[in-house]
């Protein structure tokens, strides 16, 4: 390894062996991985002499990065959803171990199983196949999806996580409109999304266990097919609908405007998976209503993350860019609402 790795993660092979039974440990390749803007990602190729793991592993190491956001969760709570999301048979990383104890590696982590494939949006969305491959590889998202709304705050124990007492879009709004009074700047665009979403309240569907950022770029796909699906630290309990819009939103169709499941197929491609396992009929108008909401919170955040490199919190190129692209979201509300207006006139 790397000197700067070997020091900062001299005690983990220690920490490894104690915690899995293990005699010894091979760390025998240790790398960052690529994109984790609020989180950051260690591939661990190991080989265990005895214990529960004994052989050669792929593993992840997840632990924080610089830029984290206040409504991100914590690794420990991350961990305990993805243990959750896993006994109910959600396609995720199998959950290892959590450390909770700073000195190890300087902050909490958890390692899990590594998928195989590619998680970069651009790259499932521009893949040469996605016509043969996309419509089956929507149809599983919904499968996961369905799985995942199945567990609900009366089935499980996340007691970390607000049940809100409101309607799920109002607890939305609420904590975006004090997210934009907390920044310096008026924001007319996303002041006017905030009060149509308010007074276009849809019917609740009742609260279950949200990804929260289930989009592309959040599942790992290998040869069309998918292999994981990752980032749970947005994970909560909301309406089912809030993401389906957040996969639907065109923020994250990354060019394929046409295919508004994430840029690889259509809406009925994922309700195929979808709605026979979650017992539900989707109410297709009201997808629209959702991705509203998707566009109004990636703005936020994107002016949340400039404003700390503008503010000098925390000064990075990322952080700048970040902060520009609020604008194209406005855009996207603007043509969202106006369509939907257009429609009931």
């Amino acid at each position: 390894m790397a000197e700067q790795i070997s020091d900062r993660f001299a005690l983990l092979d220690e920490w490894l062996c104690r915690n899995l039974g293990a005699v010894g440990v091979s760390i025998d390749k240790m790398a960052k991985l690529s994109g984790g803007a609020i989180q950051e990602n260690w591939l661990l190729d190991l080989t265990f002499d005895g214990g529960q793991r004994e052989g050669e592993q792929s593993w992840v190491l997840r632990t924080n990065a610089p830029s984290t956001i206040s409504t991100s969760l914590g690794r420990p709570e991350e961990f305990a959803i993805l243990k959750c999301a896993h006994q109910a048979g959600v396609t995720v990383p199998e959950p290892i171990l959590l450390c909770e104890d700073a000195t190890i590696i300087g902050q909490p982590f958890y390692v899990m199983t590594r998928a195989g494939g590619t998680a970069q949006g651009r790259k499932i969305a521009r893949d040469p196949n996605l016509a043969t491959f996309g419509p089956a590889l929507a149809e599983q998202l919904g499968v996961e999806l369905a799985r995942l709304h199945r567990v609900t705050p009366q089935q499980s124990s996340l007691p970390f996580l607000p049940v809100p007492g409101v309607h799920p879009a109002q607890y939305r709004i609420d904590r975006y409109r004090a997210d934009l009074d907390a920044l310096p700047d008026g924001h007319p665009v996303l002041e006017y999304a905030l009060n149509w979403l308010e007074q276009n309240l849809p019917p609740a569907n009742g609260l279950v266990l949200t990804h929260t950022d289930f989009r592309t770029g959040n599942y790992m796909v290998e040869d069309g097919n998918l292999t994981a699906i990752l980032d749970w630290e947005f994970a909560s309990w909301s309406d089912p609908d809030e993401d389906i819009g957040w996969l639907c939103a065109r923020c994250w169709r990354f060019g394929n405007d046409d295919l508004r499941v994430g840029g690889i197929a259509h809406v009925e491609d994922l309700l195929r998976g979808y709605e026979p396992i979650s017992n539900r009929k989707v109410d297709t108008a009201s997808i629209p209503y959702w991705q509203v909401m998707a566009e109004l919170r990636w703005a936020v955040i994107a002016l949340q993350q400039g404003e700390r490199c503008r503010s000098g919190t925390e000064v990075s190129q990322e952080l700048a860019l970040t902060g520009l692209m609020a604008s194209e979201m406005e855009l996207n509300i603007l043509n969202l609402i106006d369509g939907l207006e257009r429609r009931v006139a």
